[in-house]
């Protein structure tokens, strides 16, 4: 456990934030945080600065739309080292004593900060590590990612990506968050799911669907209850890591609350990066998919594959990375089965 003289020296006062804005709920109160580190920090203040000015393109589908944004800051993520020799040799940026001297925080939860996103994507991008140095474990953080997106309430859509799914800090547990309605998949789902999606389960006011016609197939799980959404997400863990082969089943996840319901969608993943990010000529991609590129946002931090990244690059990197529709098909059958449907 942290030395709790450490977080303290981490977190914001009620004072220092009154003074950037409404401090009335989690989501206003963080708003105002991002406003006081701007203010208080170069570096974040630079970095949201040059986000003004980032590069977008998109590509239109038939039933949807992906964006390719171009954003140099990302690289370092992108082309994070993963691998357990490279994560045992870095200090792990998101301990509490590790963080930057002007970076600030508020409490969550009790375990968590909400802290912004230096590097960012979102016009209003945020981390939320735990305090404790545990690696990403979504099945017993699940329903701390309910509560971040029910504080958060409609303006924030929350995000996790699994170990092996694009987490730059895999060591370290936490989720993300930016602003709700930037990712494409914000804004398509009830249509998406409405034309392609299929009733997978249904109980105690839970809904599970599957969607195998978005380019990346996802299943999502639906409720007003954060006690029987957390039931419906162990039967779908339960089925998966059944199926999978390792410690946590690959997966990226978006999770928002808006009028009263939770929407939880999980991609099941069939590959950490696709074969264009090893390429050693001119046609290697530095894309590393990880959930907002799953939401419809693909972050290109190197010019030239902002520049030629086509439909068809974009088509191929998600058949790749995603789990097939066969697949999804038979987790489905799976899961019935589990359910005794």
């Amino acid at each position: 456990m942290i030395e709790n003289d450490v977080i303290r020296s981490k977190l914001i006062s009620s004072e220092e934030l009154s003074g950037f804005g409404d401090t009335d709920s989690l989501a206003s109160k963080t708003g105002s945080l991002l406003k006081q580190q701007i203010a208080t920090w170069q570096l974040c203040s630079k970095n949201y600065s040059d986000l003004k000015n980032v590069e977008v393109k998109q590509f239109d589908f038939d039933d949807f739309s992906i964006k390719v944004q171009f954003n140099p800051g990302r690289i370092v993520s992108s082309s994070a080292k993963v691998d357990s020799k490279s994560i045992k040799e870095r200090k792990c940026f998101l301990c509490p004593q590790n963080l930057p001297r002007e970076q600030k925080g508020l409490l969550f939860g009790g375990e968590y900060f909400v802290l912004v996103n230096p590097f960012p994507i979102f016009p209003e991008h945020f981390t939320l590590p735990k305090f404790d140095h545990l690696p990403q474990n979504i099945i017993e953080n699940f329903n701390m990612m309910l509560q971040f997106a029910r504080g958060f309430d409609g303006h924030y859509t929350v995000f996790y990506n699994g170990p092996k799914c694009g987490a730059s800090a895999p060591d370290h547990m936490h989720f993300q968050a930016g602003n709700h309605g930037f990712m494409p998949v914000d804004t398509e789902y009830d249509d998406i799911v409405k034309k392609f999606g299929n009733p997978a389960l249904e109980e105690n006011d839970v809904r599970i669907y599957t969607v195998t016609e978005y380019l990346r197939n996802f299943i999502s799980i639906e409720g007003e209850s954060p006690e029987r959404m957390q039931v419906a997400f162990e039967k779908f863990y339960s089925v998966y890591e059944k199926l999978s082969q390792g410690d946590e089943p690959m997966m990226n996840i978006i999770a928002s609350y808006r009028n009263g319901t939770w929407r939880v969608l999980i991609f099941p993943r069939q590959k950490h990066r696709p074969e264009q990010y090893f390429r050693e000529d001119e046609r290697r991609i530095l894309l590393s998919p990880a959930a907002v590129d799953l939401g419809g946002v693909c972050i290109t931090p190197r010019e030239e594959d902002f520049r030629k990244i086509n439909q068809d690059d974009i088509t191929d990197i998600y058949r790749q990375v995603s789990a097939n529709k066969e697949y999804i098909l038979f987790f489905k059958k799976e899961l019935q089965k589990e359910a005794g449907v």
